[in-house]
């Protein structure tokens, strides 16, 4: 203690007396052997390399220095290397040799020489952790024979304690722990003895921390599976259940001490964050006009986890070849609804559309269940009614629809709005009843996606989608508009105007055009970060449509090149694109928005 008190005193000394210019030329290493890569090991774990490099941290030196002994010779037992001889000095002085109170003024220090022997690499002669559960999966390094990297040893004790912890044995700990360093034959022994303690099942849930949530609800969200056997994988399903609320900014579940006879409690601790939130969001296209959106959500209305979300939207302002559209619509959605793991949600909105070719005013009513089936699988079903009043060219329609969606979401992207690697599949079928002017029928959709990089970071991410979809059992004039499809804009082939590409319906007449039956598409990405913050992206867009299916379609094409600003959240992008293939537009479009195309 009274070496603690007078190193503090050192140190006070030392950084009041730090003025003027800092001298220090060079933090040198010296490896016997020259080995490029302990040698770089060794300067990503010295403290003194760390501060050296920051001149404000200069004052830190001593104590830094100090410091690298235990951090050295850490760094060589993760490479197998138990007997390392590690000498520092500052200006030819070792430091472990330097008495605290004498402490080199910081700003005297010129050189500091870290001098490592790395000694011989030593191999496993034991490795084993006992008892174990069969499946255990310990690191395929663990083994005789094998460079005895501490870090190894790590690994195989927590994965013979997640082992017993995955099969309910919730207390399951380490025993007993012999490591012994053979330094004539260079080998470890490693044997590890695991005490598994009792089978468990869990317990009583008891929340804290909650201010307007009720906490029946909490446990009702959560799901925990109380009386059945422990499992580390419930608990963090129990856990992420309630985070993909939006309520808490904080969601903790901890075990407690067992309950006579094999009970485990789990407290869980929230932090709920503010209630009500807004966001306001703009887009740009050059053809498409801009786009303003916002939202008002609460995230807990009633005290039970309800969201309300109030969406607006204004959009295809200053369009080249369309009206502005409006639209405003509400959700409530209610968690743990039939399940824990199932969301009931019913929306009402409305819209006025003023398109190219015609225009709209709809309003929708729906009530919708999702469930999640795992973290990467989630499926839908609803109800909907819609009717819109369509009028164009050849007069008025009014579609009256009840529809029963149905969809399945496949994701296992790293990043939604700016993905490097994974898969995103979104399926839907919507087989609909027709009344008014609308038929009755069938429209499928599908969206995939696919992300693949190179380099460390990911440097550079090829990116492509594919797009489809079909109309069934309907005549095109019989089938509501928001139901037929484009192509053209920013969402498909970029380079095109908006929606430029449909079908003619009725022979001759060449002006009349409407949205296709069928419906393709296919982009491709390659995008290059040429800093941290700044990417460049090129790409190439095309789709097709059809009047009835697939046989017979209209195509279009469009390629260019964009610009990315990296801003933690999401990128900033910017396209410039220009018209491949088609009669539908020329020259150059420009999109301006937030997150990746795709």
């Amino acid at each position: 203690m009274e070496r603690l008190k007078a190193w503090g005193i050192a140190a006070a000394i030392g950084i009041a007396s730090t003025t003027g210019a800092q001298a220090l030329d060079a933090v040198v290493f010296q490896v016997v052997g020259n080995d490029k890569d302990i040698t770089d090991t060794l300067r990503n774990a010295s403290l003194t390399a760390e501060v050296s490099a920051e001149r404000d941290r200069w004052d830190e030196l001593f104590g830094a220095a100090q410091a690298d002994y235990g951090r050295l010779v850490g760094a060589m037992y993760a490479l197998g290397r138990y007997s390392p001889v590690i000498n520092i000095t500052i200006d030819g002085r070792e430091v472990a040799s330097i008495p605290p109170l004498n402490a080199p003024d910081p700003a005297s220090i010129r050189r500091i020489v870290i001098r490592v022997d790395p000694g011989p690499q030593f191999r496993f002669s034991r490795a084993t952790v006992t008892p174990y559960v069969q499946g255990s999966e310990f690191p395929d390094g663990f083994a005789v024979g094998e460079v005895a990297e501490s870090g190894l040893v790590a690994e195989a004790v927590r994965a013979g304690i997640d082992g017993w912890r995955g099969a309910g044995y919730a207390k399951a700990d380490v025993a007993q722990e012999r490591l012994i360093a053979d330094h004539r034959a260079n080998a470890l022994s490693a044997e590890v003895r695991i005490a598994p303690g009792p089978q468990l099942r869990f317990g009583p849930m008891t929340v804290q921390g909650q201010q307007r949530m009720d906490p029946r609800r909490i446990e009702k969200i959560a799901g925990l599976p109380e009386g059945e056997t422990y499992s580390p994988e419930e608990l963090d399903t129990s856990a992420n259940r309630l985070r993909r609320t939006g309520i808490f900014s904080s969601v903790a579940m901890t075990e407690g001490d067992i309950l006579a006879p094999d009970l485990l409690p789990i407290t869980t601790t929230v932090v709920e964050q503010l209630p009500r939130r807004y966001s306001v969001g703009a887009e740009i296209s050059s053809s498409e006009g801009a786009s303003v959106t916002a939202y008002w959500l609460h995230r807990n209305l009633l005290g039970g986890g309800e969201r309300l979300r109030i969406d607006g939207a204004v959009e295809n302002i200053g369009a080249q070849n369309s009206g502005r559209d409006y639209s405003l619509g509400a959700t409530l959605e209610r968690p743990a609804t039939i399940t824990a793991d199932t969301t009931a949600a019913v929306n009402i909105g409305i819209e006025r559309l003023d398109e190219e070719d015609f225009t709209s005013d709809g309003f929708d009513l729906g009530l919708r269940f999702t469930h999640v089936i795992s973290k990467e699988l989630t499926t839908s079903i609803g109800l909907t009614y819609a009717q819109s009043r369509v009028e164009d060219d050849l007069g008025t329609y009014d579609y009256k629809t009840l529809a029963l969606p149905l969809g399945t979401i496949y994701d296992t992207r790293d990043n939604a709005l700016d993905a490097t690697e994974g898969l995103f599949a979104n399926a839907t079928i919507e087989p609909f009843a027709g009344a008014g002017d609308a038929d009755s029928g069938l429209r499928a959709t599908l969206d995939g996606r696919g992300y693949y990089s190179l380099g460390t970071p990911r440097r550079v991410t090829f990116a492509g989608r594919v797009q489809a979809g079909q109309v069934f059992g309907t005549d095109l004039l019989n089938t509501p508009r928001e139901y037929l499809f484009y192509s053209g804009g920013g969402g498909s082939v970029r380079g095109q105007p908006y929606q430029s590409l449909g079908v003619n319906p009725i022979p001759g007449n060449e002006d009349y055009k409407i949205g296709g039956a069928a419906f393709l598409a296919a982009a491709v990405e390659a995008r290059v970060m040429v800093t941290d913050t700044i990417g460049l992206v090129g790409f190439f867009d095309a789709g097709r449509i059809g009047a009835s299916d697939f046989s017979d379609m209209r195509e279009q094409s469009g390629a260019g090149i964009g610009l990315r600003y990296d801003t933690g959240v999401g990128p900033i992008r910017l396209d410039i694109a220009t018209p491949v293939s088609g009669d539908t537009g020329e020259g150059v479009q420009i999109y301006v928005g937030i997150g990746q195309a795709f």
